[in-house]
């Protein structure tokens, strides 16, 4: 080999642990241990008063132990019947992922419409829908806000959440993405019958530098249960749902039917203004009139089917 050769030679790659482990950003196995578990006490001691006392429920929350690994594996490992929200708090941690078990919200979702906590039973694995994510939203703040409450972080700042997603939605990472070390806080948490677990995967740069602290009152972070209904009542009214819209067409004889092909006419069954009624979700909310406006079919509102209340409860469940 010449010298012009061993010149040009690119020097070899530091391996990834040893860098991470000599700038802080990889710690020993009883450290993060020790740091993991101290969240788990402070989430332990606050979060079930903090839901009591916002929302009357009983709920049960124990440390279910830790796992180290990179970030990105370490959110994959959650599975797909979870929703996650990236999170950062200002001074602490810059990037931060939350990640609660679907069916904790399903069941949350249920006793806050007043199902009897001994009645509901383990929900189905499935996604959320968009108002079962804005309510984990409200969860994670929570959870979020617990971990201010006890983390070493100047400021005072409040921890800015994302819009939570289903993991099927999670996107994936950039190409030239350099996959942090972290460690992902697991904690059991039980709603009646129904137990579940929340976590958090945390960098473990900003998990070195913590000290948890236990603030001195509980009630510095709750809000009455007043407060609670009225966000989940906001919550609702924001989120996106889809209508359906059903004109009732002329009455046929089966016969008829079955021979109908393409380019056949099938008469609205009204005569003058067409009737619509309009759902969401199979709960039939108006009575409209068709119509259109350029280029647009539309309806216009005749008459409410249910009232306001119902409305928000059905699109609730």
């Amino acid at each position: 080999m010449t010298m012009t050769e061993l010149e040009t030679k690119p020097a070899p790659a530091m391996d990834h642990a040893l860098l991470a482990r000599l700038t802080g950003a990889l710690g020993d196995r009883a450290t993060v241990a020790k740091l993991c578990s101290e969240f788990g006490d402070l989430y332990m001691e606050f979060l079930p008063d903090i839901f009591h006392s916002e929302t009357g429920l009983a709920m049960e929350v124990a440390y279910a132990g830790h796992e180290s690994g990179l970030m990105s594996e370490l959110i994959a490992d959650l599975g797909d019947n979870v929703v996650l929200a990236d999170t950062q708090l200002r001074n602490w941690c810059p990037h931060f992922t939350l990640a609660c078990g679907n069916g904790f919200i399903i069941t949350l979702m249920e006793n806050l419409l007043g199902a009897l906590p001994e009645t509901i039973e383990e929900p189905i694995h499935r996604p959320l829908s968009r108002i079962e994510l804005d309510l984990s939203s409200m969860v994670f703040d929570k959870i979020a806000n617990v971990l201010r409450s006890g983390v070493n972080a100047p400021g005072g700042f409040e921890p800015l959440i994302d819009m939570p997603h289903n993991a099927e939605d999670r996107p994936k990472p950039d190409a030239d993405h350099i996959d942090p070390f972290a460690a992902t806080i697991k904690m059991r948490i039980q709603l009646g019958t129904v137990a579940s677990e929340f976590y958090l995967v945390v960098p473990q740069k900003a998990l070195l530098k913590t000290v948890v602290t236990v603030p001195k009152s509980k009630n510095q972070m709750s809000r009455n249960k007043k407060e609670w209904a009225e966000q989940i009542a906001e919550q609702v009214r924001r989120s996106q749902v889809t209508l359906q819209a059903k004109i009732r067409l002329q009455t046929l004889t089966l016969n008829t039917i079955s021979r109908l092909a393409a380019g056949d006419v099938i008469p609205f069954r009204d005569k003058g203004d067409v009737m619509v009624d309009v759902s969401a979700n199979g709960k039939e909310m108006y009575r409209c009139e068709f119509g259109r406006a350029g280029e647009h079919y539309t309806v216009r509102v005749k008459d409410n089917v249910s009232s306001e209340d119902e409305i928000l409860k059905h699109l609730m469940g």
